[in-house]
């Protein structure tokens, strides 16, 4: 069971990475457009004749806010079809169409209930019991709504996506029977809904109270969980929930009620009226900031300082890569899986200082938000730009600062202590894991030849074609479940470039980083043609 659950669990956080990747380019328009709209910015740098009300910059400017703007007000049905579509075995845009029909139903009918049983009144409901889901009013249920349809119409595809009908129906069968049933099937789960959401919402709401009075503990182990869950691909099932529902808290703003910490922040963001952003709710996304920009490249720099002499030029290219990749765009597995599987006590202690830096965030105020990770340009953009007064974004640096140097110095202390294997300390017989810009670059041509290769040796160190169920991947990982895990051979899979392997029942990991997605579709070409 335990197992199982596992290898549900990461497919589910696999699936939300569809809609997370949005969040990015939707919060850059959002980020940018409120920023240089903003009546206070544009008269504090006295910028009124290129960005003041009337002008064609402006202008420009207020279309990018609401086009960002959008996005998060629809993430529900986004998660809807992205949940669908990630987890469907095959025929994925069947089960996209399929989770927009199955969100549709399921609110309609939440609506035509509310409105039979005289519920739409005010005051008939307690406050914040209603939301707007695509124009209908119906329950708040979030983007809990959506991962609900998202998860059921997945089941549904990936059980009747090849069903054979009588051949009077026979027009019906196959994937376009998929919709009718999730029509149906929805249909019946609005009406459960209409009944049982109450009782759930308010678990949520009393949950995320438990959470806000825990207070600076409790961000905490939020920080620390969050980091932790890391390795084993489980952290978006952790974090989207606070970012997302009433786990993460509730406010009214500009007389409508935001609940989840994120969409609080970016309902602030886009405001006019925001003088200062809630702690409360950035103090789920704040604390990434000074463990991002400072804490790894301390990390990087201890890891290459320990390295073996001969050994320190081979590894610095790609450290280089790997920190610039961090700071820039937050994605910080590179670095943290070359000292993950060679010193476990090193990601123990990271996970730790992690924990502190969201518990210091919260502690000092820091009120920016993020769309995807902790990186420098989220911090820019809603953090900087947003002033100090709104921010205190200052508070992140001197936060940082000294995790530079903690950071260094410990992770200097256990690497050598514990004589941990990190790149550039492996035996003379084993070869080095990080290579130079100019060795990457030779394997991209390599791969370019003949990537046939790679995945022949991938499917092979898999256990073949017959033994795998699924296969899919998130940022770094290609996710695989297979009948068989005792076929899986990790000495093969590391040998087609792997940066590490997770095994957990049926569920299989194999870690290669950024450019993993190619490796995804070059290795379903290869099987499709077997």
């Amino acid at each position: 069971m335990k197992s199982i659950f596992f290898s549900v669990l990461q497919r589910v956080g696999r699936s939300f990475m569809l809609p997370i990747a949005l969040l990015p380019a939707a919060g850059l328009m959002l980020g940018i457009g409120a920023s240089f709209t903003n009546e206070t910015t544009i008269i504090s740098y006295g910028l009124q004749s290129f960005l003041g009300e009337g002008t064609l910059l402006h202008v420009f400017l207020t279309i990018m806010k609401n086009a960002g703007s959008v996005i998060f007000s629809n993430l529900p049905i986004l998660f809807a079809i992205g949940v669908a579509m990630g987890m469907a075995k095959q025929e994925k845009e069947v089960a996209a169409i399929s989770g927009a029909v199955g969100f549709f139903i399921m609110h309609s009918t939440i609506h035509a209930l509310l409105e039979l049983k005289e519920l739409l009144k005010e005051g008939a409901l307690p406050n914040g019991s209603l939301g707007d889901a695509v124009g209908i009013q119906t329950l708040q249920m979030g983007v809990f709504g959506g991962v609900i349809v998202g998860l059921g119409v997945a089941a549904l595809h990936n059980r009747y996506y090849r069903i054979e009908l009588p051949a009077i129906l026979s027009f019906f069968g196959g994937s376009r029977f998929v919709p009718i049933i999730t029509a149906f099937v929805y249909l019946f789960i609005g009406i459960l809904m209409f009944y049982i959401w109450p009782t759930i919402q308010n678990g949520i709401l009393l949950l995320g109270q438990l959470v806000n009075k825990s207070g600076y503990a409790g961000t905490f182990i939020y920080g620390f969980i969050e980091r932790a869950l890391i390795p084993f691909g489980l952290h978006h099932v952790f974090y989207m929930p606070f970012w997302q529902t009433g786990v993460g808290g509730t406010a009214m703003i500009d007389g409508n009620l935001v609940t989840g910490a994120q969409n609080i922040f970016f309902a602030q963001l886009a405001s006019p009226n925001t003088t200062e952003f809630s702690v409360e709710a950035t103090r789920f996304m704040a604390g990434k900031f000074p463990f991002y920009l400072f804490g790894i490249p301390g990390a990087a720099l201890a890891i290459y300082r320990t390295a073996k002499p001969q050994n320190r030029n081979m590894v610095l290219g790609l450290l280089l890569s790997a920190t610039l990749t961090a700071i820039l765009t937050g994605i910080t597995e590179p670095i943290e899986f070359s000292f993950l599987f060679a010193g476990p006590l090193l990601y123990v202690i990271h996970c730790i200082y992690a924990g502190f830096s969201f518990m210091l965030c919260h502690i000092f105020d820091v009120g920016v938000g993020q769309t995807f990770s902790g990186s420098l340009i989220d911090f820019i953009l809603f953090g900087v730009l947003q002033g100090n007064n709104k921010t205190h974004w200052i508070n992140v640096i001197l936060i940082g600062l000294p995790m530079f140097p903690l950071y260094y110095f410990t992770f200097s202390f256990l690497i050598k202590k514990f004589n941990f294997k990190t790149p550039g300390r492996e035996s003379d017989n084993e070869e080095t894991k990080l290579y130079t810009k100019k060795d990457v670059e030779n394997i991209k041509k390599i791969k370019q030849k003949n990537n046939s290769n790679q995945s022949i040796n991938i499917l092979k160190g898999l256990g073949g074609k017959q033994n795998i169920t699924y296969i899919d991947c998130c940022a770094t990982r290609l996710r695989v479940s297979v009948h068989d895990n005792q076929l899986v051979d990790k000495e093969i899979l590391k040998s087609t470039g792997a940066k590490g392997i997770i095994i957990n029942g049926q569920g299989v990991q194999v870690i290669y980083g950024p450019h993993v997605t190619v490796i995804k579709s070059h290795l379903e070409e290869y099987i499709a043609a077997l």
